[in-house]
């Protein structure tokens, strides 16, 4: 297997050779890494340097280069995993080229070493869904938990069923599908918590290109757990217009359309409440210059979204509500200011740049978009 140097951060690894001629390079190599996930990587890194845990598994670790991060760093302790007896190999030799005293590198089944041993942040990035290792490493959780997905489709509902069997929800692919992607996997996050009489606190949530990533604090108790199922709920979108509207619970009653009288389609059950720790991304870009990324700006960018964006379930794209209209779109900063001398927060968000948080009824989102 061949070899070469890649560098993230501060930190030099050796990653397998890549066909860089290929659709999606990543997949030819026996061992996986994509450098278009660093600045998922990036937010981690930025992120432990806050809260500062005990001890950190990255449990399917591939090259490794996440938890060599952290340990190289944050100086965090860090068991690195995989089962993959290449990956296992180069880990162990990134490991040594750091020498770093804490690294621990295993080659277990990720679930049978979640099943058997407890850490302080468990971090599970399988390729594709989390759905089956989520159950193991809720238990081996003791305060923080981070879940990375790039099954995308069936988590925004593009591809129905398979989101159905993986998440056990009814999904609808939306115009808002990211946000939606991002709340199915925190709430099934949660229903896969609470049977354990445990809660958990989104810190640092985000959706961006080809991943949902997540970063919670496990609390523990019957309380913590009830709080977490009173997040739960579903978005009640209309299919003939774009109105919605969020509702609490986990059995959905039937709503219909304020403006076109349409039964509303249930989408979830989803997580509806908050997504981010605002002074955990206060301090997380506080920490920013001490650190050495490639996209600085942009990490910024993401986290300043995340820390500023209305706290509401859904967007709009009012790019495609000018269309509805069949008018040309105002300015972003426009709507925003029209909406909020109206007497309603507006904000923009991450997912999408031309998308908008707000709480004004959808009327008036229109007669602003329209000019009226």
């Amino acid at each position: 297997m061949e070899l070469k140097e890649a560098v993230e951060g501060r930190t030099h690894i050796f990653v397998p050779e890549q066909d860089e001629k290929s659709a999606f390079p990543p997949g030819t190599a026996p061992v996986f890494y994509n450098q278009r996930m660093e600045i998922n990587r990036d937010g981690t890194v930025l992120l432990l340097s806050v809260i500062r845990p005990s001890d950190y598994i990255d449990a399917m670790g591939a090259t490794g280069i996440r938890g060599l991060r952290i340990a190289n760093e944050c100086g965090i302790p860090v068991t690195i995993n995989d089962r993959n007896p290449h990956a296992f190999e180069i880990i162990l030799k990134n490991a040594r080229s750091l020498g770093l005293d804490n690294i621990r590198v295993t080659g277990e089944d990720a679930n049978v070493l979640l099943s058997g041993n407890r850490f302080d942040a468990v971090d599970i990035d399988p390729f594709g869904t989390p759905a089956p290792f989520v159950d193991s490493a809720v238990r081996a959780s003791k305060r923080f938990l981070f879940i990375t997905a790039t099954d995308t489709a069936p988590l925004c509902g593009a591809h129905k069923k398979a989101g159905i069997r993986r998440y056990f929800l009814h999904p609808l692919n939306t115009e808002y599908h990211a946000e939606v992607g991002l709340r199915t996997l925190l709430g099934f996050t949660a229903r896969e918590t609470v049977k354990y009489d445990m809660g958990l606190v989104p810190l640092f949530c985000f959706s961006h290109e080809h991943f949902v990533r997540l970063h919670l604090k496990m609390v523990r108790g019957a309380r913590a757990a009830d709080r977490t199922v009173a997040s739960m709920g579903y978005i009640m979108q209309c299919p003939g217009c774009p109105y919605r509207r969020d509702v609490g619970g986990l059995i959905p009653e039937e709503y219909h359309c304020e403006y076109c009288g349409s039964t509303l389609i249930p989408v979830g059950p989803l997580w509806i409440d908050g997504l981010q720790s605002p002074e955990i991304l206060d301090s997380m870009l506080g920490n920013l210059s001490l650190f050495t990324f490639t996209h600085p700006d942009e990490l910024a960018g993401i986290i300043t979204l995340c820390r500023d964006e209305l706290q509401v379930p859904g967007f709009y794209d009012y790019h495609q509500l000018a269309k509805r209209e069949h008018c040309s779109p105002i300015p972003l900063e426009t709507l925003l200011t029209s909406l909020h001398e109206e007497g309603y927060p507006a904000t923009r968000c991450h997912y999408l740049g031309t998308g908008i948080k707000t709480t004004a009824p959808l009327p008036l989102i229109l007669s602003i978009i329209r000019g009226d």
